[in-house]
């Protein structure tokens, strides 16, 4: 009899184009993860709405970006690829897991505050839950792992604390779910501010790297990357984050260790390596682009596609959600 597979669960907000951190940090490594677990992956767009979205962009993004998922390699005949808005469980779970939530919990997440820095004229309580409608999305499927950096892991953490407060009141409801420790993703940094992580939304266009970018671009973008003022290739984050950014996205695609690029470019300067580093990806990202502009074209599959995997992931957040509204004494529907 063949094991059941356990389940894993993640997703993406549907907000710009993705960047090379995306892919390198999680969507390379999701591709990998089939074989191996049962895959839930959500086009995030209820989360997306904590911020003003531009309606007509919005719902393109979003399809790009389910495209982008299945031209990467998560076949959605494998994984489930779904729309999270288009699951009202998440949702309806949500408003009740936000009764089981606790202001101080709320109070704490260091997202909060950062993106309330950022949107000071929206804070709104969107924002302020957005870990509560995070933790439904994961509780729904049953999930028992989550691939997580260090940046997400106080959100599992919150989740893992409703659910078993939720359990310990009613019973085994919930699975409750732990982090993803595999092979993990690299960390990319900003080209221009390798301090910082980068970002889709950064208002400084070299400072990213999207999947959609040309050859050219992607290379000119590159050669512009910040380095430092000595001239070798050595990983050292401290004292050389640029070079060490470019290290970690070279490596990430090569599968070649510090030493080994060390040793690659031994003798020769930033201009070299950049240009390696930007033909490296160019080369990474140019099939990946290919068939995205392939599948925009094709609306019939990837609508097969989106009615067929939406179905899919109702019929498994639709039996957690009966589960818990029957525990919590919810009239159940007659139907």
């Amino acid at each position: 009899m063949e094991e059941k597979k356990k389940i894993l669960y993640s997703g993406m907000q549907a907000t710009n184009a993705l960047t090379i951190g995306n892919y390198l940090g999680a969507l390379k490594n999701w591709v990998t993860l089939n074989e191996e677990y049962e895959c839930f992956f959500g086009v995030m767009d209820l989360h997306s709405l904590t911020v003003r979205q531009n309606p007509t962009e919005f719902r393109q993004n979003a399809r790009k970006l389910y495209a982008l998922y299945v031209a990467a390699g998560l076949d959605p005949k494998k994984n489930c690829v779904y729309y999270q808005s288009h699951v009202p469980a998440h949702a309806q779970l949500s408003w009740i897991l936000n009764c089981f939530t606790y202001m101080g919990e709320l109070n704490r997440m260091t997202q909060f505050k950062d993106k309330s820095a950022k949107h000071a004229d929206n804070i709104n309580a969107g924002l302020f839950t957005y870990p509560v409608l995070m933790a439904a999305d994961i509780l729904l499927y049953q999930t028992d792992v989550v691939p997580v950096g260090k940046d997400q892991m106080q959100h599992l953490e919150i989740t893992r604390d409703i659910a078993m407060r939720f359990n310990n009141i009613y019973g085994d409801v919930f699975k409750i779910p732990e982090a993803y420790i595999g092979k993990s993703g690299a960390r990319i940094m900003s080209l221009q501010d390798p301090t910082k992580k980068m970002s889709k939304s950064d208002e400084n266009v070299n400072a990213t790297i999207l999947l959609t970018d040309d050859t050219d671009t992607i290379i000119r973008k590159f050669k512009r990357a910040v380095t430092d003022s000595d001239t070798q290739v050595r990983y050292d984050v401290e004292n050389k984050p640029g070079v060490s950014n470019l290290m970690d996205i070279y490596s990430s695609i090569t599968g070649k260790s510090s030493d080994e690029i060390e040793a690659e470019f031994d003798g020769k300067g930033y201009g070299d390596f950049k240009l390696a580093v930007g033909e490296t990806v160019a080369k990474e990202l140019a099939p990946i682009q290919l068939e995205y502009e392939r599948l925009l074209k094709d609306k019939e599959y990837i609508n097969g596609c989106i009615k067929e995997n939406d179905e899919k992931a109702a019929y498994f957040a639709n039996k957690t959600l009966r589960k818990a509204m029957k525990k919590v004494g919810l009239t159940e529907m007659i139907r």
